[in-house]
């Protein structure tokens, strides 16, 4: 049995000092408890006696851990640096090691020795930690436009291994030119944690495109995911090249309104005072792009300009127009006219733009300028005229009255549709509208007036022939005029007398056409007899139709004896 003992602690002092002939990698997180495995689980041979845990020191030698026997629940930890506190071992043999960091990256090897044999299995632990998201410090205040300035650094700290930082515009990467572009990175350790940390500067020539340009910095780490910093925007200063003069009014511009112009130049940072000539006359403003006029005129149109304070030849120009439109219309108001008389309006207008005119005579559109040469009823109404340029409008009317003494154009009589009543008509012009007054009484009075034309209706049940006046009345005069009405009696008894003369007229005209007919018949059937006569002879000498030449001759003499 000693000599069995001796055996085994002839063969644990071998293999304390003889590297692994295998070499596992573990990769464990800073700060994160350390898992390493033995021999992936495969640690519990037949006839165990102990396994037991050691790692190399800094200066090659071999440091105790731990040792744990089956027969015991517990394991003995042996360490007495750093890791006497730290480790201890799992179900499954694996070392665990708490609170990882960086000094932990060395080779620990795990050592299972049971009756029959003597197994060793080393593993190295490399600790990584992934760094502090970048961060930009040092930023530049302003870059200028095609001169090459330090932007800003890029740190990601804290880190195992060190990040990889690249620089990033609009998110796309910045490549070192050497030129405009100078890239320069520095890797540092803590001395206490020795974790790694990456600067990175930025030496960038700017455009004036890079006024909106955002500029970034990614971290990259064998951990990933990638880290990105906040975007940051410069301004780029850069000297005016170009100035532009703004009419900041609303268009259009009338008389009254107020003319804001403004100047604006594309340095940066922009100018603050400016020139301004206004129609030739140069004013100066400071700490202000603005310039205004107030309770402008006509005589405000013209050429506006504005230029720098020390660059007159840098300068923009606009052209200002203001809107006016001066309108007189004749006649105006109410205008009274006699009916065939002549009315000349006239329309003067004066405008900074071509003006539209629009006539409409009782809100009815009409296509031209009226003309009235020989003034009629029907001209009569309300003529309004609207003229307008953009932005200003101007409405003026007249009321056109049309007079005239009335005149009487028809009377005429119908009987009504019944045929019980007769219906009167008067038709009469004049205007004002005339009254009117019947010399008999009726019922059913109509009146209509249209443009000057009155029409007047009366129905009357006359009992006897009579003579009714209309007579029509306004301020101006008067007309009149008669028509015979007969009674509903006689006009019956005239229509049934025409009807009978009717009657006897058509029975004599029949009588002559019969007898015409009978006339004639007799005349035919004479005619007829007579030729067939004729004919006869003709056959019984079985001669021609037309008979000898003789007989012909003697016919003819017979006829002429006739």
């Amino acid at each position: 049995m000693q000599s069995v003992i001796y055996l085994f602690g002839a063969l644990i002092a071998a293999r304390m000092f003889s590297p692994g002939s295998c070499l596992q990698n573990v990769t464990a997180l800073y700060g994160e408890t350390i898992e390493v495995p033995c021999n992936d689980g495969n640690n519990k041979p037949e006839g165990l006696i102990f396994t037991k845990w050691k790692y190399m020191k800094d200066d090659g030698s071999a440091g105790d851990l731990l040792v744990k026997h089956p027969q015991k629940d517990e394991a003995t930890v042996s360490a007495t640096d750093g890791y006497k506190n730290r480790v201890s071992i799992a179900e499954n043999s694996s070392l665990l090691i708490a609170h990882g960091s960086l000094a932990d990256q060395r080779v620990f090897t795990c050592m299972v020795v049971s009756f029959s044999n003597l197994q060793e299995h080393s593993v190295d632990v490399k600790v990584y930690k992934i760094p502090s998201a970048p961060v930009i410090k040092n930023k530049a205040k302003e870059l200028e436009n095609g001169k090459l300035t330090t932007l800003g650094e890029c740190v990601a700290e804290s880190g195992n291994p060190a990040a990889n930082l690249i620089w990033m515009k609009n998110n796309q990467p910045l490549v070192d030119d050497g030129k405009t572009i100078i890239i320069k990175s520095t890797v540092t350790k803590d001395p206490a944690t020795h974790l790694s940390s990456t600067s990175s500067s930025l030496q960038y020539t700017a455009s004036k495109e890079d006024m909106a340009s955002q500029f970034t910095c990614k971290a990259k780490h064998v951990l990933g995911p990638d880290q990105v910093s906040s975007a940051e925007i410069f301004p780029i200063h850069y000297p005016t090249e170009k100035v532009s003069l703004q009419v900041l009014s609303p268009s259009p511009i009338r008389e009254g309104d107020n003319i804001t112009l403004k100047c604006q130049a594309d340095g940066n940072p922009p100018p603050t005072s400016f020139n301004f000539n206004i129609k030739g006359q140069r004013v100066t403003v400071a700490d202000t792009d603005i310039y205004t006029i107030t309770g402008v005129t006509r005589a405000e149109s013209g050429v506006y300009k504005c230029s720098l304070l020390n660059k007159d030849e840098m300068e923009s120009t606009q052209i200002v127009t203001v809107s006016f439109l001066d309108v007189s219309l004749s006649p105006k108001g109410n205008v009274v006219k006699t009916v065939g008389e002549s009315l000349v309006v006239s329309l003067e207008k004066n405008s900074s733009a071509e003006a539209k005119v629009t006539w409409t005579k009782d809100k009815r559109t009409l296509d031209k300028l009226p003309i009235f040469s020989n003034l009629t009823y029907s001209d009569a109404g309300l003529y309004e005229c609207d003229v307008s340029i953009e932005g200003i409008r101007r409405t003026f009317f007249f009321k056109l009255m049309v007079e005239g003494t009335p005149k009487i154009r028809s009377l005429t009589k119908h009987r009504s549709t019944d045929g019980k009543h007769k219906v009167l008509k008067c038709e009469a012009e004049g205007s004002p509208q005339p009254d009117v007054l019947w010399s008999v009484n009726g019922t059913n009075d109509q009146i209509s007036y249209v443009n000057g034309k009155a029409t007047y209706k009366l129905t009357v049940v006359p009992s006897k022939n009579l003579t009714v006046t209309c007579e029509v009345t306004n301020k101006l005069g008067s007309d009149k005029k008669d028509i015979s009405v007969f009674s509903l009696f006689e006009e019956e008894k005239a229509s049934a007398d025409k009807s009978e003369g009717g009657a006897e007229q058509a029975k004599v005209i029949v009588g002559v056409l019969v007898g015409l007919l009978i006339a004639a018949g007799l005349v035919g059937l004479i005619y007829w007899l007579y030729i067939k006569k004729a004919r006869q002879g003709s056959w019984k000498t079985g001669e021609k139709e037309s008979g000898t030449s003789e007989e012909s001759k003697k016919l003819e003499e017979n006829n002429h004896k006739v």
